[in-house]
């Protein structure tokens, strides 16, 4: 069956931001984070069960100025179910751009 790729683009700031809300059950199949400063940031990515519950993909990483990492590559992916929240936070305002690439509605 056809899968509907998708994908969104946002920035993590210094206060938890919201990135992606789930709608349906998601895959992530990629997330890349990028420090788009002249100064090193740590930046925490996690996702809120639709419980309230957070778990980390990452937590404190150092990301060095101008540089980028690929958090969810090489055929990984991260199931998030219908209503989690996938949110990150970065120790300056304004700091660190993120691109998500997605399979919306897995099919069976």
């Amino acid at each position: 069956m056809a899968q509907d790729f998708e994908s969104d683009g946002g920035q993590i700031t210094n206060s938890a931001t919201t990135l992606l809300t789930a709608d349906s059950d998601d895959a992530i199949v990629g997330l890349r984070l990028a420090n788009i400063t002249a100064a090193a940031v740590t930046v925490s990515v996690w996702i809120s069960e639709s419980g309230s519950t957070d778990r980390y993909l990452v937590k404190d990483l150092s990301l060095p100025a101008a540089s980028s990492v690929e958090l969810i590559q090489s055929g990984s992916k991260v199931v998030m179910q219908n209503t989690d929240v996938l949110k990150g936070q970065s120790s300056a305002a304004s700091s660190v751009d993120v691109w998500i690439s997605r399979v919306d509605s897995i099919s069976t």
